[in-house]
């Protein structure tokens, strides 16, 4: 058989997920900070600005591996939250807290059609072997299974008997495979999370038997930056040195103009302000206060330079091994930058619980900010600056929450999408897409047909996302319908539904008006204007598309609780 008969290989896939990254913390979509080679993947590919997640970590995750709606995935609410309710979410179809057994997940879906399937990093999606990734389709994994933790594995506050927080406690949620490691003796000494996420990631495809080299593959790189607490190498934080002394307010001015030059925002468009506990301006604060905002600024963007720097790993093995221009890679972020000042929790106050624990074994002065024994948070305005101009941060249902940038590279297919042009504007698709879009896109282009509502002996839900594949291979086509489509969101009480242009949102006192807001976010892409008193009838309109989606996921009312002490 001549070359040209050799059957084609099937296309390879690498999704990477940044953890509480935010919209314009990227060079591609308008930031400062170094990011070579997503620049890379994006001159070469697609960068969509109009590309939504959940608003939250473990709710995206789950939509991205099952096609569907977190409430339908098992994520109606994140796990996290649900055990502050004791019983009330138990028993509720859609609210397991984990990936739950009504959907086919993605990577069980292309093992069964011969890919080889790895993932290396966070999981977020069941802390059990049963629900963990070596049980849902991923045939080598190196997993952290909760939400956070410290990057070099620094917890001293575990050696000694303390009440165990969860997000203060990795202690027994850390597997290689099938198997629960010790991470006192198992991680590698000089541990990272992005650099050793990355080795085991390079690892598992250059470790592939003859076998596993014939088959395509479906790797996973899910990072656990830059999610607090804010550490980074120390040469790379001295880079940034400097860079952010004049405050977040002028950060947000310098990635708007940057943005706006890119051709990823309008001219002129009008910026919602910082919102949630935001203390006192900038000019206000005295000047150890900015050193010390400023240098959590800095090890932010150190941690991003990190990613970037290994990303670039990846693709230069891929290009080693002539697999790079086959392989459809996509980069995200499962949220909005967060922005939560955690001080300001209820849970913070006390010696015994995490505001004393930091405290206790913990050093925030500012020369040891961003190293292992530190464990510090950016708060709002830094996180504001990264979301604007959308509304809002992580956990919130406006536009800062659930817009996150999106890049994706596969020759094949994007090119078509470029027609092959250099400019940065034909690089752009402004095209509402969501990340339950992902698993079809995925599918449609491994040739692998969803299994229907059957799967591995058990019922389950078809997707509600659709691919990308026609849009990317022709401009003029749309995923979803821009004017005609319809979406909804609801996290901690907090709803949104969206019919093209038009979105609803509620949010709850003190954030809100504890009533629907209406906005059009193509015109008005702040939220910053209500228009539910000029539009009733668009309102009404989105209200029933509310109750259809509410009754189509299962939902059930979110109780909710203070989110500060204020």
């Amino acid at each position: 058989m001549s070359s040209a008969e050799q059957p084609k290989k099937r296309p390879n896939f690498l999704v990477i997920v940044a953890d509480d990254l935010g919209f314009s913390d990227v060079g591609p979509y308008g930031g400062e900070i170094a990011t070579p080679n997503l620049w890379r993947l994006a001159r070469d590919g697609v960068r969509m600005t109009n590309f939504h997640t959940a608003s939250a970590c473990s709710p995206t995750r789950s939509m991205l591996f099952s096609g569907t709606d977190n409430h339908i995935a098992g994520l109606g609410q994140m796990s996290e939250h649900m055990r502050a309710f004791g019983d009330y979410f138990k028993g509720k179809p859609g609210y397991e807290g984990y990936l739950n057994w009504r959907v086919a997940a993605l990577p069980e879906i292309l093992q069964d059609a011969g890919y080889f399937t790895v993932l290396s990093g966070k999981w977020h999606l069941g802390l059990q072997k049963e629900l963990a990734p070596c049980s849902r389709g991923f045939t080598k994994n190196f997993s952290f299974l909760p939400g956070s933790g410290n990057h070099y594995s620094f917890e001293p506050q575990l050696n000694d008997d303390e009440i165990k927080i969860p997000c203060l406690n990795t202690d027994g949620f850390w597997m290689d495979g099938e198997r629960f490691i010790d991470r006192n003796t198992e991680l590698p000494g000089d541990f990272y999370s992005t650099t050793s996420f990355t080795d085991r990631l390079v690892g598992f495809l250059d470790e592939r038997t003859s076998q596993e080299q014939e088959q395509p593959f479906f790797a996973a790189l899910t990072f656990t930056a830059p999610h607090w607490p804010l550490q980074a190498p120390k040469d790379v934080r001295e880079k940034y040195r400097g860079k952010y002394d004049d405050g977040p307010d002028e950060l947000t001015k310098r990635r708007i103009k940057r943005m706006t030059e890119l051709g990823l925002i309008e001219p002129g468009v009008e910026p919602a302000p910082p919102v949630g506990v935001l203390g006192k301006e900038w000019h206000e604060i005295t000047e150890e206060e900015r050193r010390i905002s400023a240098r959590k600024m800095e090890t932010f963007a150190a941690m991003v330079e990190v990613i970037d720097t290994n990303i670039g790993r990846v693709l230069d093995y891929l290009e080693s091994t002539d697999e790079l221009d086959n392989t459809f890679i996509l980069f995200m972020s499962d949220n909005g930058a967060e922005g939560a000042m955690l001080e300001a929790l209820p849970m913070m106050g006390g010696a015994k619980t995490m505001g004393g624990i930091i405290q206790k074994y913990y050093d925030n002065t500012l020369e040891n900010i961003g190293e292992a024994s530190s464990f510090v948070w950016y708060g709002p305005r830094w996180a504001c600056a990264a979301t604007a101009p959308s509304r809002g941060t992580k956990v919130m249902i406006t536009e800062g929450g659930i817009r996150c940038p999106c890049v994706i590279r596969y020759p094949p297919l994007t090119t078509a999408a470029t027609n092959t042009s250099t400019t940065p504007s034909n690089q752009i698709t402004h095209s509402f897409t969501t990340v339950m879009d992902i698993l079809p896109t995925i599918l449609e282009l491994a040739g692998v047909p969803h299994p229907g509502t059957t799967f591995r002996n058990r019922p389950v839900v078809l997707p509600r996302g659709k691919s990308w594949v026609p849009h990317l291979s022709s401009a003029d086509s749309s995923v979803h319908g821009e004017d005609t489509h319809v979406h909804g969101w609801e996290l901690f009480g907090q709803r949104a539904i969206r019919e093209g242009p038009w979105k609803a949102v509620w949010i709850n006192k003190p954030r809100g008006k504890d009533d629907w807001e209406l906005y059009h976010v193509e015109k008005d892409p702040g939220e910053l204007h209500d228009l539910c008193d000029e539009e009733p009838e668009v309102l009404r309109r989105l209200v029933d598309h509310w109750e259809v989606y509410y009754a189509e996921t299962g939902m059930i009312q979110t109780p909710v609780f203070a989110v500060t002490n204020s």
